[in-house]
């Protein structure tokens, strides 16, 4: 219900690879952290949104489709405020986007998008499919009028655990198309349509005329990764132009308006399994490389600025907020990667010891806004729960 409220359950210990003082802040089913394209943090106050399905009535396990809701926890007191009830109406909350400071979140529940204003309490549906498309996660514009987010036609082709249908969606979406809905309610049109399965929508952080989807499946498959979407001329252009010997993925926009990418190199497909191997290439172990991965940044126009070479292997990578330090999600552990310099310089920060069954189950490390601490998820104990360390 609405308004339910949980005592805080948050403890601490120290990490048994470095002594770090780790926080685990829920206890209860399992609890899922804003995708690492967005952020849980509140830039205001010290509090996270996040998904759990601690009042669906269910007890189910990470791979079993937990029913979830939005919760907002106050990271002073610990306590935990339930924001929707959509589980019990049997539109569970999927995917999820805020404003930094929390006021404005978007989500969406069965076929439709919500539009919930966390100070008033008001819900608007902004969208709603009717069509044989799915939909992606939304993304909310700097000016705040307006979400854009990916469609995809639906393909005979199934999904589940360690990316399974990965390979097939690839091939069989052909139909893809980038979607804008005002916030108020009054309507929505599709901005671009594409010839491929499209996802990781993102708005530019300073711009809301500008974003970045991507060419979704295998990255090794997969010949240009990256694009960048002007959305008043409806154009996208090729961020980052790939070659015969690139594996690109896991673009996300850093603070200061750059596109940081992931380039692993041949035979890498972008995934990590339960078994400690990739999903989709799987003649390649996941830290075997023919050239020495490097993680980029772009500017807006696509061009690379900055290159890194980091011969490590983690699945996703986040930035400070001034770029200067990467926490990554290793096939173990946590680590903190010094990129200030020409040389990059690694540590580990914790074991986070998840399975990576499920995509609920991925670390997605995230700093908060200020940079001074690092939210993640982990599967350790049974069912996915949150986790913040200090770096």
């Amino acid at each position: 219900m609405v308004g339910e409220k949980w005592s805080s359950e948050i403890r601490s210990f120290p990490d048994e690879k470095t002594g770090r003082t780790v926080w685990q802040l829920t206890t209860t089913g399992n609890n899922v952290h804003l995708y690492f394209t967005e952020n849980s943090f509140d830039a205001q106050q010290n509090a996270i949104i996040f998904l759990s399905d601690r009042a669906s009535g269910e007890d189910r396990a990470p791979h079993e489709d937990p029913l979830y809701d939005l919760f907002r926890m106050d990271l002073d007191t610990g306590e935990i405020v339930q924001l929707t009830d959509e589980a019990r109406a049997g539109t569970p909350v999927h995917s999820v986007t805020k404003t930094p400071d929390s006021r404005i979140i978007v989500y969406t529940a069965g076929k439709r998008m919500i539009r919930l204003d966390t100070t008033t309490g008001e819900r608007t549906v902004i969208y709603e499919e009717t069509g044989n498309y799915s939909v992606g996660a939304p993304s909310i514009a700097r000016n705040r009028r307006y979400v854009a987010f990916c469609r995809n036609e639906r393909v005979a082709a199934g999904r589940g655990p360690n990316y399974a249908g990965f390979r097939d969606h690839y091939y069989l979406v052909k139909d893809g198309r980038i979607t804008l809905a005002y916030l108020d309610g009054s309507g929505w049109f599709d901005v671009y349509k594409d010839t491929h399965w499209v996802g990781h929508f993102q708005f530019c952080p300073d711009d809301s005329t500008l974003a970045s989807y991507c060419h979704e499946g295998p990255w090794n498959l997969v010949t240009q990764r990256i694009w960048l979407l002007d959305l008043v001329a409806r154009e996208a252009r090729p961020c980052f132009r790939q070659t015969e010997q690139d594996s690109v993925g896991h673009e996300f926009w850093t603070q200061d308006g750059h596109i940081f990418f992931d380039n692993r190199g041949p035979g890498h497909d972008g995934t990590i399994t339960s078994n400690r191997t990739q999903a989709v290439a799987t003649e390649v172990g996941v830290n075997e490389n023919a050239m020495i991965p490097y993680v980029g940044l772009a500017d807006r126009r696509g061009n690379v600025v900055r290159r890194i070479e980091l011969p490590y292997y983690c699945n996703h990578y986040h930035a400070n907020p001034d770029s200067t330090v990467l926490v990554g999600d290793d096939v173990d552990d946590l680590v903190l990667i010094d990129i200030s310099g020409s040389v990059a310089r690694i540590e580990v920060l914790c074991h986070h010891g998840t399975s990576w069954h499920t995509q609920d189950a991925h670390c997605h490390p995230t700093w908060s806004w200020d940079g001074t601490r690092i939210l993640y998820a982990s599967d350790r104990g049974g069912r996915v729960n949150l986790y913040l360390v200090r770096p």
